[in-house]
This record gives C-alpha cells, structure tokens and sequence, in this order.
C-alpha cells in the first residue's frame, strides 16, 4: 500500500477517503439502530477521539480512536483489545463523526482480514440529525 506513493503526485484528506469508501460496505443509522434493537451481534467501534465520545455516542459503542485501530485490531500487539482482535468473522460496524476516519479505519480491519465490516453512512452528525437515540454521560 505505502509502496505506491509518489511524492510528485500528493494525496489529500478526500482522496484518502474516497478511495476507502470504494471498498467498504456501509449502513444507515437507521439500519444500524434496527440490528441494536434486534439484539444482533455485532461489535460497535467509534473511532472519534475521547472527547467526542464523552460528547455523546452510541449505546454499546466501544471507543478505539482511529490513531490506534491497527494496534487495537493485531493480537500480536501487546496492548490490542482482545474483543476487536478475535472478531475477524463477526459483524464490525464502525462510525465516527461524517464517516470519512470510520471509512479509512473499515478499509484498514478489511486488510487486516476483518471479513464483515461496515461503515455507517454519515457518521455520529447524521446519527444526531436522524434523531436516534444518544448516550450522554456524565462527567465530573
């Protein structure tokens, strides 16, 4: 993947973005919320920073920052998170605020071997925007 850079010929943010979104599956919220509801197994990854999660997230998301999916995601990485690494046959739906980080994350499991992962359409912004219901902890 690295090998293909052309320093004459820079990348930007989208460009990274498309080209993950070209190869990942999505989910609408609302098809999110429903398989939440059914009580479907499937692990959920925000992967937005500490302070956007604390702001609000989804019930039963599990917060693994973008910055460290691939960490998280390798059990040969000493601190990975053992429920992400075992779940290469399991349903992953990962999200973040517009879905352009969860796109790139979904895209990075996907190479890693993840077989049934997707992005959720939109983001958390549209998660909000769709009316469906948040979790707000407290802080202190």
């Amino acid at each position: 993947m690295y090998n293909t850079f052309k320093p004459e010929q820079p990348m930007s943010l989208m460009d990274f973005v498309q080209a993950a979104k070209s190869c990942v599956r999505e989910i609408t919220p609302q098809a999110l919320l429903d398989k939440l509801n059914a009580r479907e197994d499937l692990l959920l990854l925000d992967v937005r920073e500490p302070g956007e999660f604390q702001d609000g997230h989804i019930r039963s998301a599990q917060l693994v920052p973008r910055g460290v999916i691939e960490a998280a995601a390798d059990p040969a990485y000493p601190k990975h998170l053992p429920e992400l690494a075992a779940a290469r046959d399991r349903q992953i739906v990962v999200y973040c605020a517009t879905s352009g980080r969860s796109a790139m994350a979904a895209a990075v499991l996907q190479m890693m071997g993840f077989r049934n992962v997707l992005n959720m359409e939109g983001g958390y912004t549209r998660w909000v925007d769709d009316g469906m219901p948040q979790v707000h902890e407290a802080t202190y």
